[in-house]
């Protein structure tokens, strides 16, 4: 297999051993979540802020919600948006307005996740930051653990139309742009790609081959582990069937499918050369520049008006969900309460009566 390795993750060096960041990588609506999750039962740690649970994914997104929305403001800040497939790869800012970001992200990071030892991040839009996160990783002396699952791009897009109303081509521009970055920026890493319907069918088989590909056992995938992680992995999670053939999907199909075909390999534990990658990489370029001419700066900016809302959406369905758990804290306290004063009114009137049967006999 032809490996080159990031500058990043060449300049980073060895961390401190015992220090390691698991990192999910993968485009939305691509396994990563139930991926993270696998991860988060065999002792991995989420963040003190997670995004909750909605329609679209009823048992969670496993999602640090500020990271996430500081990863948008991140991407808007080059131009870009997380649904804008030629917004990548990674665009660096001048050098000083970088470092600002990067400093904003080891802030964020270490409020997060505190003293955890394997601090787990999943959003997707971090395969397309992954310079910025594994330079802020260095600095905090974390060494990275990295995920990437493996869903066929139609169910990708078929998630993404009933959630997004993306059409298929957009979607499957959208999941190349996502996995070539993923496998692009973790080269030289620790890492391991996990077959979406393999984690649903066999999960014990993929996390042996995330442990192979880290050279480090999970670490506490122990019996409860094990018994949790069956009861979430149900039939549940596969919501989408892959609609069509992936060659022939307009625009996107012939690209795309020279790419799922490089990951089925890797997931398999086999090793494509990458410079199949490399290559699709390039005419993926070429793409971007010819499709360039056809996208104006008022649909730009309606990109990025709608990643304003979807953020706001984000932020207001945490702080719902925030609210709603501090309201059913209060009602168990005040319930609490209650019982403690009837039960101490109870003793109360026992005690008196008890005190006139005293004063009684006497």
């Amino acid at each position: 297999m032809t490996r080159t390795t990031s500058p990043t993750a060449e300049a980073a060096g060895p961390a401190p051993a015992g220090r390691a960041a698991y990192l999910v990588l993968g485009m939305h609506r691509s396994g990563t979540s139930a991926a993270t999750q696998v991860l988060a039962l065999a002792g991995a740690d989420l963040p003190q802020n997670v995004m909750p649970g909605d329609e679209y994914n009823a048992k969670g997104y496993f999602e640090p919600w500020r990271i996430a929305i500081f990863n948008d403001q991140r991407l808007r800040a080059a131009g870009g948006a997380w649904d804008d497939p030629f917004a990548f790869p990674y665009r660096p800012l001048e050098p000083r307005e970088e470092r600002r970001w990067v400093t904003r992200a080891t802030d964020l990071f270490d409020e997060e996740y505190g003293a955890a030892r394997y601090p787990l991040m999943k959003d997707p839009r971090v395969s397309v930051l992954l310079p910025l996160w594994l330079t802020a990783l260095a600095e905090l002396s974390f060494a990275p653990r990295v995920v990437i699952p493996v869903r066929h791009p139609l169910e990708v897009a078929g998630s993404l139309a009933k959630r997004n109303g993306f059409p298929p081509e957009k979607s499957v521009l959208l999941w190349a742009a996502y996995m070539l970055a993923a496998e692009a920026g973790s080269r030289g890493l620790p890492r391991a790609f996990v077959s979406y319907e393999g984690l649903l069918a066999d999960w014990r088989g993929q996390v042996e081959r995330i442990e192979s590909g880290h050279g480090a056992r999970l670490p506490k995938l122990d019996a409860r582990a094990e018994k949790a992680i069956d009861g979430f992995l149900t039939s549940e999670l596969r919501h989408n069937a892959p609609v069509g053939r992936l060659a022939e999907t307009p625009v996107s199909g012939p690209l795309a499918a020279r790419v799922f075909e490089w990951f089925e390999a890797a997931a398999r534990g086999e090793a494509p050369p990458t410079d199949v990658l490399d290559t699709v990489a390039l005419q993926f370029a070429e793409l971007s520049k010819a499709m360039s001419a056809f996208v104006s700066p008022v649909t730009c900016a309606l990109d990025l008006a709608r990643s304003d809302l979807l953020e706001a959406r984000q932020r207001a369905e945490f702080e719902e969900g925030r609210a709603g758990a501090l309201d059913a804290e209060v009602r168990a306290l005040q319930a609490a309460r209650e019982a403690e004063a009837k039960q101490a009114r109870t003793l109360m009137a026992a005690a008196e009566r008890e005190l006139d049967e005293i004063l009684g006999d006497s």
